[in-house]
């Protein structure tokens, strides 16, 4: 007879669903922010978006070499490491007096994160019932979709009204009491065994994998293109006040919860077309993003959709890779999925900024969407099957 859950499964769950909740914040707070660090620092905006970029980039680089080296450690002394070092390099951002002292603090943030998402999605389907694992990996997504509803609008309120350095700390402060939530609840979770590099070249035989991989980057890049100049997009080119610029972040972030309701209830039943129309949606509001700029309505209306099929997108790709790999290499495989996202993320900022410097800011979109619809070509080519 299958398992149901108990209190003891879901206090657990709930501390992860937290901590992916202050991760997630903590990596996307520099785009609601990004006008006002670079004011302080004199700075112009895609120079301040290359906290994006190197973060990015960080988590790109280390997420397989730090999986590597910390994947025979048990898996509860890992996490909660992970977060404690989270913790430290959170207030060192808060007291950043210099652009170089913040980008220090975030990389040192990005290597925690490179370990973290390598590993928070295998643990949450580990201490739950097997018939439950679905749950475990959607409340997971639920805590990054939350973080954009509550997290980034709420950062970026903070940082309005008393600066961005106190939202660092106040982010330092919440990770400081999940640590500590944690270390009562979570239950010690043996390592599967090393995952040595020899093992490695077997893994990405896996063509599916390779498939994944690749339609994640392609998207990621597509998607932040777009994304990393949200902030200022809104305010320059849409002209919403401060405000209505908080209410889209958030409204954007309540519609991932939409798309991760989506993926459990359309995903098993035809797992091609919903990936198919999540990619087009994409391409959809990208593309849409420059021209439905002219009305604060429509473009929040955009705003929900793009949330929406971003996070659908996200959570299947997650869930492909687990059921694709052994079980001894899932976090090895996750900390590869993750540094090919974030290399999508970096490229994409990069991308975004570029349009931001020798063109304008209102193309974001439209480089974004092209992007987006080279993607849904090479999967309507090698992976709609």
């Amino acid at each position: 007879m299958k398992k149901d859950m108990s209190l003891k499964d879901w206090l657990p769950l709930v501390g992860l669903t937290c901590s992916a909740f202050i991760f997630n914040t903590s990596e996307f707070i520099p785009i609601g922010l990004l006008t006002d660090i670079a004011a302080d620092f004199h700075t112009t905006e895609a120079h301040a978006g290359m906290l994006i970029s190197v973060y990015a980039w960080i988590v790109m680089l280390l997420s397989l070499p730090l999986m590597l080296l910390v994947s025979k450690m048990e898996m509860r002394k890992l996490m909660l490491g992970t977060i404690l070092l989270f913790t430290g390099f959170q207030v060192l951002s808060s007291v950043s007096s210099q652009y170089g002292m913040l980008m220090i603090s975030r990389i040192g943030v990005a290597c925690t994160h490179s370990v973290f998402w390598s590993i928070v999605s295998p643990l949450a389907v580990r201490i739950v019932p097997d018939k439950h694992r679905a749950l475990a990996l959607s409340m997971i997504v639920t805590g990054t979709s939350v973080a954009m509803i509550f997290g980034l609008p709420l950062g970026r309120i903070i940082g309005l009204h008393i600066g961005w350095r106190m939202t660092f700390l106040c982010v330092g402060i919440f990770a400081f009491a999940t640590f500590l939530y944690l270390s009562f609840v979570l239950p010690q979770v043996p390592s599967r065994g090393g995952f040595s590099m020899h093992k490695l070249p077997e893994l990405l035989k896996n063509r599916m994998l390779i498939n994944i991989y690749i339609l994640s980057l392609a998207i990621a890049t597509s998607y932040y293109t777009g994304y990393s100049y949200i902030e200022p997009f809104l305010k320059q080119v849409a002209e919403l006040k401060d405000s209505w610029i908080t209410t889209t972040l958030m409204i954007f972030g309540g519609a991932g919860i939409l798309g991760s309701l989506a993926f459990s209830k359309f995903y098993g039943k035809n797992p091609s077309a919903f990936t198919g129309t999540v990619i087009l949606g994409i391409f959809i509001c990208l593309s849409l993003l420059s021209p439905l700029s002219f009305n604060a309505y429509t473009v929040i209306l955009l705003c929900a959709l793009w949330g929406v099929t971003v996070t659908a997108f996200n959570v299947a790709m997650q869930a492909e890779v687990i059921n694709n790999t052994p079980q001894n290499a899932t976090s090895v495989a996750m900390s590869i999925f993750s540094g090919i996202f974030n290399l999508g993320i970096g490229c994409g900022t990069l991308a975004g900024g570029a349009v931001c410097t020798y063109g304008s800011i209102s193309y974001i979109g439209y480089v974004g969407g092209a992007l987006a619809l080279l993607t849904l070509a090479y999967w309507q080519k090698y992976m709609r099957r």
